[in-house]
């Protein structure tokens, strides 16, 4: 059985890098907040597309790295 990581909201011991506005959603382009690792290599998603596979991903992939919750940062001073 392949092992499933969530790491939303989760203190990692290697803080691997953060999804950046460069990386984008291998789906339709807008910014990557999900980055899933699976076999073949890693797919980066958005927040939107991410959730909407998630449930198909889980079977097939190693790790799952959710930085969506950065969408919910109040910014205002």
């Amino acid at each position: 059985m392949t092992q499933y990581t969530d790491t939303t909201g989760a203190a990692e011991a290697e803080a691997p890098y953060e999804l950046t506005a460069l990386d984008r959603c291998d789906a339709c382009g807008a910014q990557a907040y999900i980055r899933v690792t699976v076999a073949s290599g890693e797919l980066l998603f958005c927040a939107h597309h991410g959730r909407k596979h998630q449930e198909k991903l889980a079977e097939i992939a190693q790790s799952w790295h959710d930085e969506s919750s950065r969408l919910l940062v109040d910014t205002r001073d």
